[in-house]
């Protein structure tokens, strides 16, 4: 699998990554073991960067990486990125202060078991955040003291975006960028190349809606996020089915099925697409199905998509999804 830089950092990390967001909560049930045998998958078929949360089973994702990546001695190949600030209650803007900050990350490089963490990015702070450059300052600190290498922004907006790497020390953008949510492509992706800020997409396939196996019929676990935060009614429900009302993006994803090459599935298709943009740094898939997980790196190897394959998703997005997200994220 080939490698991109992740912006200023001087890592090189694998174009697929892994998400661990559904190993440690907000998916259903799933065990310890699914959740390590998720994360063996994901390194045994060559990933080599690995995204998780303080808020993710409560730091059980984090704690998951640290044992596998002690028991495959792989501490010194594998960059892993978590994220702060979901822990406050309530999670509002003057909840970001140096002291929170540096409690979050304490608690994270226990979890995760190291004594600095490799890339620490706010975890969807309120918009308002972006706006304190104290919080930025906090997060300075925080590197200086050898608590973090390197800090980042996890974003629900194309504007925090912009507004998050007018900071210096910002140095990567997570962002949800997928064929059902286009517009990081518009601006956001040129700003940050232009100033060399590695881009690390998440949400890629539309939380299962962009694989192709989901049926207008389907049902969630209660504790599944596709079952309780499809109006948003828990956090931003931009991060559930990217935003998509459930029955229009099934309808969306059989539209796209045309462009789908034969020997690749639809959630192969998105993640070559994806990586089609060269401001994405890597894309970070979950999936707690290590045959899952090796189809998703296996989408490394795709061929480019074609024009023709271009125009059809813009064609998908303009006539099913452009009016229920572009201009809300």
């Amino acid at each position: 699998m080939r490698h991109r830089e992740l912006g200023t950092t001087g890592y090189d990390v694998t174009e697929i990554g892994l998400g661990t967001w559904n190993i440690g909560s907000d998916w259903g049930d799933v065990s310890e073991e699914e959740g390590r045998e998720a994360v063996r998958a994901a390194l045994d078929a060559g990933v080599d960067f690995v995204d998780t949360a303080d808020v993710y089973g409560d730091g059980a994702s984090e704690r998951r990486i640290a044992e596998v990546l002690d028991e495959a001695d792989a501490r010194d190949d594998v960059t892993v990125a978590t994220k702060a600030g979901r822990r406050l209650d309530p999670h509002g803007a003057d909840g970001y202060t140096h002291g929170n900050l540096e409690r979050f990350v304490d608690r994270s490089r226990d979890n995760l078991g190291v004594d600095s963490l490799d890339l620490l990015q706010l975890h969807c702070p309120p918009t308002e955040v972006y706006y304190r450059p104290e919080v930025f300052e906090a997060l300075d600190d925080l590197k200086r003291a050898g608590k973090i290498d390197h800090y980042g922004v996890s974003v629900e907006r194309v504007e925090e975006g912009l507004k998050a790497i007018e900071y210096d020390g910002v140095e990567t953008v997570q962002i949800i960028f997928n064929p059902f949510r286009q517009r990081p492509a518009e601006l956001f992706f040129r700003e940050a190349a232009r100033r060399s800020v590695g881009v690390i997409v998440r949400v890629p396939l539309a939380s299962g809606l962009l694989t192709g196996t989901l049926s207008v019929d389907d049902e969630f676990p209660e504790d599944d996020h596709r079952n309780y935060n499809r109006d948003g009614d828990a956090f931003d429900v931009g991060e559930t089915f990217a935003g998509v009302p459930f029955e229009t993006g099934v309808r969306a994803a059989d539209e796209l099925e045309p462009a789908v090459p034969e020997d690749a599935t639809l959630a192969q298709f998105t993640l070559r697409w994806i990586l089609s943009f060269d401001a994405v740094s890597t894309v970070i898939p979950g999936s707690t199905s290590p045959e899952h997980v090796r189809q998703n790196v296996a989408a490394a190897d795709l061929p480019e998509p074609s024009a023709r394959q271009h125009e059809r998703v813009r064609e998908v997005y303009d006539a099913y999804v452009r009016d229920h997200v572009h201009h809300r994220w």
